[in-house]
């Protein structure tokens, strides 16, 4: 009997110790969850990111969503539903902010990619004739992108003192080949891009229609201080700005294994921008 008891209670020890460990390795992976929302090739690399031991071992679990309307991904973010999101530029999201009551800020910048334009009919811009139909963005940030593009290939030019938030096809001064610029909502340009003679076109939404804006663009933006309003952006809601653990991913972001995946999956259209927020609003030196 004493050694049937000794063996019940030498078994109850190790259960109980087996326990405690278990209980000590949940303690170490004690990950604190961050849904995270993108869109298009922005969700792969997030997703890709979720799975990097640099993500658990800066205590965090990450739930990537995928959303395909901008505002509404803004509005969940501003509303907390989303702890962050990552798929607007700089000029995109204060024009949203213009717009709605509740706000969104940056946390931090993520890349830039060059927006660009491009033709079926057509290997240069200058060999664009008179009259050409060219599409281009309907939303505030990018239609003024847009245009600025236009007015940097020598189509268009601008008033002086253009809003690179706000402009539209009014801010036009100059357009000696009677270009005809429809805005149209960007996420249909693709489609549109053999019945016109040009569509004017972000590169996520290139990409996903299988172009890729350093070979298959007849222009595209130079990536510098001109265009810094054009950086991708981290985003969150304004009373979170300082959450210490959604400041935990910018670092994550611009780590070596997440600048080989985007290299190798994107093939050089999303250049790394690692600068500070204010780096966006200093004047250009």
């Amino acid at each position: 009997m004493k050694k049937v008891l000794s063996v019940v209670l030498g078994a109850s020890v190790l259960f109980a110790a087996g326990c405690g460990n278990h209980s000590e390795q949940e303690n170490k992976e004690n990950l604190q969850k961050v849904v995270l929302a993108s869109d298009g090739s922005d969700t792969d690399v997030w997703r890709y990111i979720a799975t990097l031991p640099e993500t658990k071992a800066a205590g965090i679990k990450l739930e990537v969503k995928n959303f395909t309307d901008y505002v509404a991904m803004n509005k969940a973010t501003a509303n907390k539903e989303i702890d962050v999101n990552a798929f607007q530029s700089y000029n995109y999201l204060v024009a949203y902010n213009a717009e709605n009551k509740e706000k969104v800020v940056p946390l931090a910048t993520t890349y830039i990619e060059p927006m660009g334009i491009y033709s079926s009919k057509y290997k240069k811009v200058d060999q664009l004739p008179n009259n050409a139909t060219i599409v281009i963005p309907n939303d505030a940030a990018n239609e003024s992108r847009a245009l600025a593009l236009l007015q940097s290939a020598g189509l268009i030019q601008l008033k002086q003192n253009f809003d690179p938030i706000k402009a539209t096809t009014n801010d036009v001064t100059a357009n000696p080949k009677h270009l005809q610029l429809k805005p149209i909502q960007m996420a249909t340009a693709v489609r549109v891009k053999n019945d016109v003679d040009a569509i004017v076109l972000g590169n996520t939404l290139a990409m996903e229609g299988g172009l890729n804006v350093l070979k298959d663009a007849i222009y595209y933006e130079p990536v510098n201080q001109s265009t810094k309003l054009y950086v991708n952006l981290l985003a969150t809601a304004e009373s979170r700005k300082d959450d210490a653990v959604l400041q935990k991913l910018a670092p994550i972001y611009h780590s070596e294994a997440v600048k080989k995946y985007v290299d190798e999956h994107f093939g050089g259209t999303k250049v790394d921008v690692n600068k500070p927020i204010s780096y966006l609003t200093e004047d250009s030196k």
